[in-house]
């Protein structure tokens, strides 16, 4: 341990692990507001809590795993000449459910049928599906996000210290950022087009078909920053009426 905080190697590779971990954790924070935008406020802070404890647990569960892990990347069978690996298999699922979810989100939301759903589920109800997603696609992420890890770092104690700082961010930035979704209703469909651009990119992993995370996450933060004036100019004209 004394070795690896002397290391300027290590540090290195920490500073560039946990950058990396905290870009990758962008899709778990917009996934987390979209669902708790859809319970009660009070509910919503629990929830966030929760799946971000989850996260944090799952990846460092997956951390203590890693013989296992590795082994998942190890082709199980073949489909049309396309070796799958137990890990395509899941980020195609994970894909696929981001996809279903975001375009059943967006459709209410186009239906206008949120607050009929809310009342015939039920907040206990409601709140329980929403951990059962979060727990779906935080072994989703998680499982993306360690494989990544192992492929930058050798050190456990290094990958397990980036995990760690990039959920503390992760905790950080989601209270705020699910505010935003909430009290901005165009925001959220916005967010709804991310998950469905997230999916098709883990699905694409999964059959091996690359898409540069830099395209992609270019691409929602030049659409971020065109909603951003768009706000800007909504909450400017009310000024003017008022």
């Amino acid at each position: 341990m004394i070795e690896l905080l002397a290391s300027p190697e290590a540090w290195a590779a920490l500073l560039t692990l946990t950058a990396l971990e905290i870009v990758l954790g962008i899709d778990n924070v917009i996934f987390l507001s979209v669902l708790v935008s859809r319970i009660p406020p009070h509910q919503a802070k629990r929830a966030r809590q929760i799946g971000l404890f989850l996260a944090l647990v799952f990846r460092i569960l997956l951390l203590s795993l890693l013989v296992w892990l590795i082994g998942l990347t190890e082709p199980v069978f073949t489909a049309r000449g396309l070796a799958l690996s137990w890990r395509d298999v899941i980020l195609i699922g994970g894909g696929l459910f981001l996809i279903a979810k975001a375009t059943h989100e967006i459709h209410d939301e186009v239906e206008a049928r949120e607050g009929e759903e809310e009342a015939a589920s039920g907040a206990g109800s409601a709140f329980f599906w929403v951990i059962v997603q979060i727990i779906i696609i935080d072994m989703v992420f998680s499982l993306d996000s360690i494989i990544t890890a192992i492929g930058m770092a050798q050190d456990l104690e290094v990958m397990i210290a980036a995990v760690v700082i990039a959920c503390i961010v992760m905790y950080v930035s989601s209270g705020p950022v699910a505010r935003f979704v909430a009290e901005h209703p165009t925001t959220k469909m916005l967010a709804l087009a991310f998950l469905v651009l997230i999916g098709v990119a883990l699905v694409a992993d999964g059959f091996h078909f690359h898409i540069p995370r830099g395209y992609i996450y270019f691409a929602m933060a030049f659409a971020a920053a065109v909603e951003m004036f768009n706000v800007l100019a909504r909450r400017n004209r009310k000024k003017t009426v008022r």
